[in-house]
């Protein structure tokens, strides 16, 4: 006897990033040489030890911290992130218009459920997070591609163009997962006016915003005081604290939008990690200097890609920033195979591009996307040194 099966379930790809893991399994290599395992964007080490300890001590001292809390999360984390928030962008944004998540995927998911139902549209521009593209389809959402081209910066008048009576919105990622791009200020503001004119939404990601190159304000979408009538922004505590195994995210929306919010959250997980928002929180109140080190290293290892790849024939480096690297190969095969054929001749693992695009297109046979955050400048080095070894 077969159970049934969500067909919509069914047709959604597997998890790209469980995909490459088992192209590793039982494979050993060298102590001379280890795996380069370039696949994932996620810290690899714990949170600098005054977090820990913050850390150990609620879970040992504070009650509250295992037990149930609100469904939007805790009001002291939400008014951090509206007082920082409204600082850093020059906006103003209220307590009641965040929520805090279960890390920043389970924010998209949750907007997303706000918004689109199965037979509606949304555009991503490709290549796309594929998290993203994996829930649409799951919902039986239609994800539209729009292509960036080889700047990989999407084009709001080529997204116009895209809008049908079924769009519902439009999703950017910026700094951009998996291309490293950062979206340009008249960029946003133009796909901002773009949604407001046609009623729709537009999700912006900054996940990575703590490790964008540029100083100041990435954009003056919060300056705008209606800005929640067409804004929703997502953000994950993963990378800038490395609380990834903890799962805190947050959504920055309407406080009518996260009344519907609090339905999708209330159902799948009842609220964030008490401990999680802890760290959050202690994390955003006293390591912000600590924070500005660790972009100044993301940057450090942002420049040796960019040298390693302007001295390496044949790949061309299309994007580059926060954690990712987004190359074209200059060997014959498509990178799916390329990419499980350097994991056996280069001890590297990387996601091909075939993973972050429409499946047929042929822009992403050419591509890899490498996430250099978790190698430091001296395995960078070694990686330029492997590649240059791998033969066509």
């Amino acid at each position: 006897m077969t159970l049934p099966l969500n067909p919509a379930m069914a047709a959604t790809f597997p998890p790209p990033v469980m995909e490459a893991r088992r192209w590793i399994q039982g494979l050993s290599f060298p102590a001379d040489r280890p795996l380069l395992n370039l696949s994932q964007a996620a810290p690899v080490e714990p949170p600098p030890p005054g977090l820990r300890e913050a850390l150990a001590e609620a879970a040992l001292s504070d009650p509250q911290a295992h037990l149930y809390g609100p469904v939007l999360g805790m009001p002291a984390l939400r008014e951090e992130l509206a007082s920082q928030w409204s600082r850093a962008y020059g906006g103003r944004i209220e307590a009641a218009q965040v929520a805090i998540t279960q890390g920043c995927n389970q924010a998209f998911c949750a907007i997303m459920a706000t918004l689109a139902a199965a037979g509606d549209e949304v555009i991503l521009p490709t290549p796309w997070y594929f998290n993203h593209k994996m829930w649409l389809d799951m919902q039986g959402v239609t994800a539209v591609p729009l292509p960036t081209g080889p700047t990989l910066r999407p084009d709001a008048e080529r997204a116009a163009a895209l809008v049908t009576p079924r769009t519902r919105a439009i999703v950017l990622v910026t700094p951009n997962n998996p291309g490293g791009v950062e979206y340009p200020a008249a960029t946003l503001a133009a796909f901002r006016d773009l949604a407001r004119s046609r009623g729709l939404a537009l999700i912006l990601d900054e996940t990575y915003r703590d490790f964008d190159s540029r100083t100041g304000a990435p954009h003056p979408l919060f300056a705008d005081p209606e800005w929640d009538g067409v804004l929703v922004h997502l953000y994950s505590f993963s990378k800038a604290y490395r609380l990834t195994g903890h799962r805190v995210g947050a959504v920055v929306a309407s406080a009518a939008r996260l009344a519907q919010v609090e339905k999708f959250l209330d159902t799948v997980a009842i609220c964030p990690s008490q401990l999680g928002q802890i760290g959050a929180l202690w994390g955003m109140r006293n390591l912000a200097h600590w924070v500005a080190g660790e972009r100044d290293e993301i940057l450090a290892r942002r420049t040796a890609m960019v040298g390693g790849f302007a001295a390496l024939p044949g790949w061309t480096l299309l994007g580059c920033g926060a954690y990712f690297a987004y190359v074209t190969h200059p060997f014959a095969e498509a990178s799916d195979r390329l990419a499980q054929r350097l994991v056996h001749e280069a001890g590297v693992l990387m996601l091909p591009g075939t993973m972050f695009r429409p499946e047929g297109a042929d822009e992403g046979g050419r591509e890899l996307r490498i996430a250099f955050a978790n190698v430091d400048t001296a395995r960078i080095a070694d990686l330029f040194a492997r590649l240059a070894q791998v033969a066509d």
